[in-house]
């Protein structure tokens, strides 16, 4: 088998899990499922001794000091430290240009939570065999509900006994689309993990996104050694044409192929996101944090409070944040709005 390389991109603000979640401590590096934060638990998912090699962290200069300090001293690692947010394609070729061009990447976001590790790693080698044979791999990760905030993967032929072509990839559709999709049965949710050998995703971005390609590889050439830290050149980067890896390469190959991944994920997207991920008692009640929390009569009820007590009573589908001085109320319908509050976006 091949050895795996995981490339962890670190970026985004994470305003819809504000006010715990902040701009300047995104939902990354925080304990939300467990102990670990879902940065280190994303490293975890990746050992030596499962046949990964050391990873490679993409991040920004405002998230550097959390990535090093919850890296840890892993040998060989690297972190690219993008002068600019250009979206997941430059973000990933800043990694392939890194990287030999026979290394097979496994391409994970820093800020999911898998449940079920045992899983990740079977589809992480299966994807992999798929990628050593010059297929560009999503996970197919297993939907479970008809869910309208993710995108889909359309299962097509078998290329192997764990892999299939990608029909089609498919944008966030509305609810009754979604049921449907469920129904059908060869719908899964496009969770945004890849695995692909470098010289294949770089000779597809060149392909169908050649100005992206060679304003990666320019700013590269043209960047700087920092120890484990890699500086792309900031001029040259900044110029680069910002567009995700699907809409650049994943929708455009010939060689799209997918995996099946039922390993209990969550994108933790939103509180009620963070809730489902939770350990809940027999009335769907999760409480996370230091503060007191007394709960009667309520049912899927979820708080976390870091100091002040928190009392509620009768109350359903509701999910109440204390932080410092901010405090968030919202039924479960309206989590998808709270990215949109002031304190969120003014940060």
């Amino acid at each position: 088998m091949p050895t795996i390389v995981p490339v962890i991109l670190c970026g985004g603000s994470g305003t819809r899990l504000w006010p715990r979640s902040r701009a300047s401590m995104p939902k990354p590096f925080l304990p939300l499922v467990g102990d670990s934060t879902l940065f280190e638990a994303a490293l975890a998912r990746c050992p030596g001794t499962d046949g990964f090699a050391p990873p490679v962290v993409v991040t920004g200069h405002k998230h550097l000091a959390h990535v090093e300090a919850q890296l840890g001293a892993i040998d060989g690692a690297q972190v690219i430290v993008e002068p600019s947010a250009r979206n997941t394609a430059a973000a990933i070729a800043l990694a392939a240009l890194r990287l030999p061009e026979d290394a097979v990447m496994l391409v994970c976001p820093s800020d999911h939570h898998i449940g079920n590790v045992e899983a990740f790693a079977v589809a992480a080698h299966a994807a992999a065999a798929l990628a050593e044979d010059g297929w560009l791999v999503s996970f197919g990760i297993e939907a479970t509900r008809p869910e309208t905030g993710f995108g889909y993967l359309k299962r097509g032929e078998p290329i192997s006994q764990t892999g299939f072509r990608t029909a089609q990839f498919v944008e966030k559709p509305d609810l009754d689309r979604a049921k449907a999709f469920l129904a059908e049965g060869i719908y899964a949710w496009n969770g945004g993990i890849f695995a692909f050998r470098v010289k294949d995703f770089l000779a597809e971005l060149t392909a169908h996104r050649p100005q992206v390609a060679q304003g990666v590889a320019d700013a590269v050439a043209k960047g700087s050694a920092d120890g484990q830290r890699f500086h792309p050149d900031a001029a040259t980067f900044a110029e680069v044409p910002s567009v995700s890896v699907d809409y650049a390469v994943m929708e455009n190959t010939t060689r799209a192929a997918m995996v099946p991944a039922d390993m209990d994920w969550s994108d933790i997207g939103n509180w009620q996101a963070l809730h489902e991920a939770l350990h809940r008692d027999d009335d769907g009640n999760s409480v996370r944090g230091q503060g007191p929390v007394e709960l009667v009569d309520c049912r899927n009820v979820l708080v976390d409070s870091d100091g002040p007590r928190v009392s509620v009573i009768g109350l359903e589908d509701v999910i109440v944040v204390v932080d410092g001085d901010d405090i968030m109320i919202t039924t479960v319908a309206g989590v998808q709005k709270v990215g949109n509050l002031s304190g969120a976006k003014n940060q």
